[in-house]
């Protein structure tokens, strides 16, 4: 696992082991910043169910202001951190050691953008989706990535789904604000 480009590009990045850990495929990574290419300069980014923090390490390399990483898994917060000081990208982080409904209800952060990876087939997402779509600035975006069969709403609050990217076996679903849109 690497950044693929940016600052931090080609910095090797580490991982939990075991089988309920799936970091995202560069191919899925790459796809998820090409659709946000041009929002990332500036970005107040949220990398929800953070893992290793590979994606919010990726839009902070491709120029985003500022990311705030979310696990509650104190391995993950372990290994983001690490990652964090090999890319030398720690001074624009923040690493949230909680629960994401938990954070999200108590932040009082808006977003530019929200990349959501929770545990395939958890069931989360449409719980912690309204609730981050309450957290998002005008012209915001909200990308999650589920295994290609799970199916996410069609609306949360302002937000609609704007498009289903599908690579394989998993799926990259875009939300946006319908003001922004129209």
């Amino acid at each position: 696992m690497r950044v693929i480009t940016g600052s931090a590009r080609g910095r090797k990045l580490v991982t939990l082991d075991g089988r309920d850990v799936r970091p995202t495929t560069d191919m899925v990574k790459e796809a998820m910043f090409s659709i946000l290419h041009f929002e990332l300069e500036q970005a107040m980014v949220l990398d929800l169910f953070a893992g290793s923090g590979q994606l919010g390490i990726e839009a902070l390399s491709r120029g985003a202001r500022c990311c705030i990483f979310v696990d509650q898994s104190v391995q993950s917060q372990q290994v983001i951190k690490q990652n964090l000081a090999t890319t030398q990208l720690a001074s624009k982080a923040r690493v949230a050691a909680m629960d994401a409904k938990a954070f999200i209800r108590s932040t009082g952060e808006s977003f530019d953008i929200a990349l959501l990876d929770p545990p395939y087939d958890s069931g989360i997402l449409p719980e912690v989706l309204p609730l981050v779509a309450e957290k998002m600035n005008d012209g915001g975006a909200i990308l999650c990535e589920t295994r290609l069969h799970e199916e996410l709403p069609e609306e949360v609050g302002q937000f609609y789904l704007k498009k289903k990217y599908r690579y394989g076996k998993i799926a990259l679903t875009l939300y946006r604000k319908r003001e922004a849109e129209e």
